[in-house]
């Protein structure tokens, strides 16, 4: 069963248009939740709003909303204020412009989405806005509105459809003068340097995702599968800390020579599945011989 589409509507480049259907990108749902419940009861709790002054129980029709002007201080919004103001969306991702993809601070990058035609009469304006992007290999980036705000998304080619990418304004990013300025300049020599650009060497490798491993993840998931089968969970005793006062040059060098190490152990590991390749064709070779 093919999931539900999160938004319908329109991709349009110049007079050029197709319906389409956005999809969001990620999940959270695998991800172990926990409630609150009643120690007591073992009841699930149920939040409430309570009055910061008075204490007292709030209820819904008495809920609304204020932006703070000062330390308590509120300007009170009504809810048909805020829809006055609020951007109805026309159901279209007009594509404004097409830019380098190296252009884009990835600071910006914010909810990713996968864009597909929506319905048969739509795929060949899609594959058409798509190749071009594929041959121009720009990036698009157009106007959408997503519950009620406005957004800025990036729209590239991925695979047999488009990758559209939400992205932040200019006053979401901090500065990053506020947190690098107070970083001091030491004199680094050549040598740590290089020893340094060694170490990355040996652990240089591609981006593969199917390597990550969520740990805190799986030891949530193990924690759970053994309280709820009864099984005592043992506690583990604090690790004392190691010191921090070490030497940058001595440990350089010491990972320099666990990079070597464990680089050996992985091209032994590859030759030892070449050098096995040879003999496996040659009993296979073998056994077509006795057959013949």
């Amino acid at each position: 069963m093919a999931p539900r589409a999160y938004w319908k509507g329109t991709l349009k480049l110049s007079l050029v248009s197709c319906p389409v259907v956005l999809y969001p990108a990620t999940t959270a749902a695998e991800k172990t939740r926990f409630h609150l419940i009643n120690r007591e009861t073992g009841n699930r709790l149920k939040q409430q709003m309570i009055d910061a002054e008075t204490g007292d129980v709030v209820e819904s029709d008495q809920k609304g909303r204020g932006y703070e002007l000062r330390k308590g201080k509120y300007v009170e919004i009504e809810p048909e204020e805020l829809e006055a103001v609020q951007i109805e969306s026309n159901h279209t991702i007009d594509i404004e412009s097409f830019v380098p993809r190296e252009e884009i601070d990835q600071r910006f990058l914010n909810h990713p989405y996968y864009i597909a035609p929506d319905g048969k009469a739509a795929v060949d304006a899609f594959a058409v806005i798509r190749d071009a992007m594929k041959d121009q290999e720009r990036v698009a980036l157009a106007k959408i509105v997503l519950t009620n705000r406005e957004h800025v998304m990036a729209i590239e080619p991925l695979g047999k459809g488009l990758l559209g990418t939400t992205l932040r304004f200019p006053y979401e990013l901090r500065e990053e003068d506020q947190f690098f300025d107070d970083i001091k300049s030491p004199k680094i020599t050549k040598d740590m340097v290089e020893l340094a650009g060694h170490i990355l060497k040996t652990k240089a490798a591609h981006f593969d995702p199917s390597k990550f491993k969520d740990d805190y993840e799986n030891a949530l998931k193990a924690l759970v599968k053994r309280k709820a089968s009864g099984k005592k969970i043992a506690l583990p005793e604090p690790e004392e800390r190691p010191s921090n006062v070490v030497s940058l040059m001595d440990a350089l060098k010491q990972s320099l020579k666990g990079g070597k190490k464990n680089a050996a152990k992985s091209h032994a590991r590859r030759a030892t599945g070449r050098r096995h390749a040879p003999k496996k064709a040659h009993r296979t070779a073998a056994r077509h011989r006795k057959a013949g």
